[in-house]
């Protein structure tokens, strides 16, 4: 049996291989011939996919779980059936991932609606309602994405949308396949369900809202990628901001007043691209709706970034400086630019690594020392945490009642908690000191280990750095360390 598998795809591969594929034979293909031959060829590649992902799920049964070391894929020194086949067909994890997931959902199909006891665990088989899909997979009508589609869009039946219901929603499917590409399948499937089942629009639509998310991604490279899902009603709104924004630059409406036409004109004459254009014009209305309402936000008005840059840099012109949170450089025109807007805040860094100073006015350390303490440290210092500056507290180094500390920034520091119990409470002590001559500039804190026994004195009393976790502030200051004299 296996000879005579492997010989009828090799077979098939030497026909393939006798396809026409020079450019030459191709442009002298009347249209016709081109776009059938282009029909042909994909009906063939349904067939190998469904043919490949039948072979991957036989691989994954005889590499199932409880057969162990005997098992098919671990016995040719692979992991799982999924690293068996990747390896064996030279492709991604993820496809090798889905093919086998497919082949078992079609060898599932076999057993009438049963998960075969050897089976891999968590892989059931295609429900008994989408039965029917299976045979047009195998003889290549149908692919194996346009199943999926049609099987993520039906759903799952119901009291009022039967087993016997979604037999016949398949069958009015596989009579429009031929004409849909798996998108418009699947988006044809979800009307179908919502044509079968009115009652439960409101639970799919609620499903929908409750899906939505927006995620902040920092990439290596210093940029930061938005990731935004959308339910159909938020996305209706922002579709609608998006082509007021960009449609001119995309051909859209041209028929419009006479206001709207000289806009739509610099839309056109604007020599950013039309997604450079669609970010500047939602950053800006973000701002605008920040300023308007910000009964969303902690805090009130339109944003404040605060950007940490050393006072002499500023003065002169040279060096760089950065944006709290940001680890890209910026230039100091551009700093320049920010500043006068009026929604950056500067905090100017001096020699010694240290921002303002308020003295011992006040017992607690105002909101714009805290800004300041946040820039320079980064958030806790404590050698190892992590935890960022909205998670710490500002902690006097001197304290306020038995040593008359000052509420200066250099005499703060941000502690989490966690870290600021500690030192309350276990005796620790934190110091400042100056940089020695072998150090980069600025100050520096050591936390001091609490008085203990003799025996572990030598090991426990060394002081502990707690250098800042501040890129920004790190960068502010490395200007400073080529110039040192």
């Amino acid at each position: 049996m296996t000879e005579s598998l492997t010989a009828a795809i090799s077979a098939a591969r030497s026909a393939l291989e006798g396809a026409p594929d020079s450019v030459a034979s191709l442009a002298d293909l009347p249209d016709e011939e081109l776009v059938a031959a282009l029909s042909e060829a994909s009906a063939v590649r349904r067939i190998l996919d469904a043919r490949i992902s039948l072979y991957a799920g036989e691989v994954a049964r005889r590499s199932a779980p409880s057969l162990a070391h005997s098992g098919l894929a671990q016995r040719r020194g692979h992991r799982t059936a999924d690293e068996l086949v990747r390896v064996a067909t030279g492709s991604t994890q993820r496809d090798a991932r889905d093919a086998v997931q497919a082949g078992v959902l079609l060898l599932g199909a076999e057993a009438a609606g049963a998960t075969p006891p050897d089976l891999p665990e968590g892989m059931p088989p295609l429900p008994a309602w989408a039965q029917g899909l299976v045979q047009p997979v195998r003889r290549g009508a149908l692919s194996l994405a346009a199943l999926q589609a049609i099987r993520s869009g039906l759903g799952q039946p119901t009291a009022t949308v039967t087993v016997e219901v979604l037999r016949g929603a398949v069958e009015v499917l596989l009579a429009e396949a031929s004409t849909l590409d798996a998108d418009r399948l699947y988006r044809r499937a979800r009307d179908l369900r919502d044509e079968l089942d009115a009652e439960g629009v409101a639970e799919r639509e609620a499903e929908r809202r409750s899906a939505r998310s927006l995620r902040l991604h920092r990439l290596p490279d210093g940029m930061t990628r938005a990731s935004w899902l959308l339910d159909p009603e938020s996305a209706a709104v922002v579709t609608d901001l998006f082509d007021r924004a960009t449609s001119p630059r995309r051909g859209g409406p041209t028929f419009v007043g006479e206001r709207d036409a000289a806009l739509a004109q610099r839309i056109r004459d604007d020599e950013r691209s039309p997604e450079q254009y669609a970010s500047d014009a939602f950053l800006a209305l973000l701002v605008a709706g920040a300023d308007a309402d910000s009964s969303q936000l902690l805090g009130s008005g339109a944003p404040s970034v605060r950007v940490l840059v050393t006072a002499d840099d500023l003065r002169d012109g040279t060096g760089v400086a950065t944006a709290e949170g940001q680890t890209a450089p910026l230039s100091l025109p551009t700093v320049e630019r920010m500043l006068c807007t009026g929604t950056h805040t500067p905090i100017l860094i001096s020699g010694t690594g240290q921002p303002l100073d308020v003295g011992r006015t006040r017992r607690h350390f105002t909101r714009r020392q805290r800004i300041a303490l946040a820039a320079r440290d980064g958030g806790c210092r404590w050698a190892g945490c992590e935890r960022p500056p909205s998670w710490t507290e500002a902690h006097h180094i001197n304290p306020w009642h038995s040593d008359h500390g000052r509420t200066d920034v250099a005499d703060g520091i941000l502690l989490c908690r966690h870290h600021h119990l500690l030192v309350h409470n276990n005796g620790w002590r934190i110091r400042r000191r100056a940089a020695r001559p072998d150090e980069p500039p600025g100050d520096r804190y050591e936390a001091i280990p609490p008085p203990t026994d003799a025996l572990h004195a030598d090991a426990r009393q060394t002081p502990l750095d707690l250098p800042s976790r501040s890129e920004p502030l790190r960068r502010a200051l490395r200007p400073a360390l080529v110039c040192a004299v």
